[in-house]
């Protein structure tokens, strides 16, 4: 393939990536709040009011749905249209298909915020929605990997840069997921039934599962970090060849870790050592990319002195290298044993999720936002800086809180009186744990009084009048 360079200007197309950054910071607010009323619920559960539409059950799945695939995806997305077209120094191919994407992925989470409450859901977790959303997904996705995948080809520069190749690794293995594991047998309009069965149903279900999280909230966000690091810190990469590296060993080992969910289950053992096994070994790429990125800083360590972006990415990274540690561990079945199933498991899945995917999300969003927006900076730097503290105390409150909730849940289950019986009873240890689900819900409140007060920042730099700057100032971006 011959690639010509650009011989003037290039007509980058930023209106899908600017719907897809204000959508990331609308349904960041929307999943977090009902995230902190659930959290509340959990405290006190009469806040259900006995509506069934405002249950924990029907609530829950809409959170995760909301901040996964509503605010996390919108991020990825965005993202991704913005850095291939700077990377391949190419317009965005099909921008009609693109606009496309857009709308149909609204239209997807406006579908989910219906049918969630309503009870209309398949119950697999992460994989919740009807088979009439399946397949809008699945439409949206193909289209978006059409886009993606044309401008790569259309670059005007020999390399294709390694954020692309996360971001390509993402995309094709999140379609391959929602597919296979979607494959359903529909009986009315919003019914459904899974194709497979027990615990072939089970262990599809956490391949698919643990791969959400492998790739819709590690790769995606690991390309942003390729991307947006470099740019805010002004240094390459410390290690091209380890990002590679890391690379393809993430994407060889991460798509069998999957059984580690099914620990002590009526799954055959040898799927749930093999779950262990690559777990145990995802460790190590799981840090090369952590290592990569901090050390992507180096010589620039006085910056985290006066830019609060570059603190959300080293805290982001700081949270992606201990949930990277913290998850091998738990897939251990002698340590699965006490943790499996208590709160143990919710305070490591949100080190991941607020502190590593929120965090390093956020951190982009003030790095890209004034770009495709042709602005000089974000409103207040002051006020990412105090986004940056509430951000921090409150994903340490919610985690600490439910890492010793955890722990404690799991030593009273397996305490036993001398003649056998439980020394505590069900309600015993969920009455100690009330303090603990109290301090969640504080945390989970400040956390999400900075997302508003990040969408407020994001509100008064687009109310700006629109600066002379002209489009070739962006070059280095």
């Amino acid at each position: 393939m011959t690639h010509t360079p650009p011989s003037g200007p290039i007509n980058y197309h930023y209106t899908v990536v600017r719907q897809f950054s204000i959508a990331t910071i609308i349904w960041g607010i929307v999943g977090m709040l009902v995230g902190v009323f659930i959290a509340a619920q959990m405290a006190w559960p009469a806040l259900n009011f006995d509506i069934a539409w405002l249950s924990f059950g029907r609530l829950r799945p809409l959170h995760t749905n909301a901040v996964i695939f509503a605010f996390g995806g919108s991020a990825l997305i965005g993202s991704s249209y913005y850095v291939v077209q700077r990377t391949c120094q190419t317009p965005l191919a099909f921008p009609k298909l693109a606009a496309f994407t857009f709308w149909g992925w609204t239209l997807v989470i406006l579908l989910a915020a219906i049918t969630l409450p309503l009870g209309l859901t398949t119950t697999k977790e992460y994989a919740e929605l009807e088979w009439p959303i399946d397949i809008l997904i699945t439409v949206v996705w193909v289209s978006y990997a059409i886009v993606f995948f044309t401008t790569v080809a259309r670059r005007t520069t020999s390399h294709i840069y390694v954020a692309n190749w996360f971001y390509g690794a993402f995309i094709l293995a999140i379609a391959m997921l929602h597919v296979v594991n979607n494959l359903e047998v529909p009986v009315s309009a919003w019914k459904s039934y899974s194709l497979y069965g027990g615990g072939i149903d089970a262990m599809v279900q956490w391949w698919y599962g643990h791969n959400a999280v492998g790739f819709f909230l590690t790769a995606g966000f690991l390309a942003m970090m390729y991307y947006f690091v470099p740019i805010q810190a002004g240094r390459p990469v410390y290690s091209y060849r380890l990002s590679i590296v890391h690379f393809w060993a993430l994407i060889a080992v991460y798509m069998w870790a999957g059984p580690h969910h099914l620990h002590y289950s009526s799954l055959p053992d040898w799927v749930q050592s093999l779950g262990m096994v690559f777990s145990i070994v995802l460790l190590a790429p799981s840090w090369g990319g952590m290592i990569n990125g901090v050390m992507t800083l180096s010589g620039a360590w006085s910056k985290l002195r006066t830019d609060p972006i570059i603190r959300f990415m080293i805290v982001a990274l700081s949270f992606y290298g201990m949930s990277t540690f913290e998850g091998p561990m738990m897939s251990i079945k002698t340590v699965n044993a006490l943790s499996h199933n208590t709160d143990w498991t919710i305070g490591h899945v949100h080190s991941g999720a607020l502190g590593w995917v929120a965090m390093i999300t956020m951190g982009c969003m003030y790095v890209l936002i004034p770009r495709v927006f042709n602005r000089q900076g974000m409103y207040s730097t002051a006020w990412i800086y105090t986004h940056f503290w509430l951000a921090t105390i409150g994903t340490v409150l919610y985690i600490a809180s439910m890492w010793v909730s955890g722990l404690m849940q799991g030593l009273m289950w397996r305490a036993v009186n001398a003649d056998g019986t439980l020394t505590y009873s069900f309600v015993q240890e969920m009455e100690a744990r009330f303090p603990y689900y109290v301090v969640r819900l504080v945390g989970g409140t400040i956390f999400f009084l900075g997302m508003l007060l990040m969408a407020w920042n994001v509100w008064k730099t687009l109310r700006e009048e629109n600066n002379d700057r002209n489009e070739s100032n962006l070059a280095a971006a």
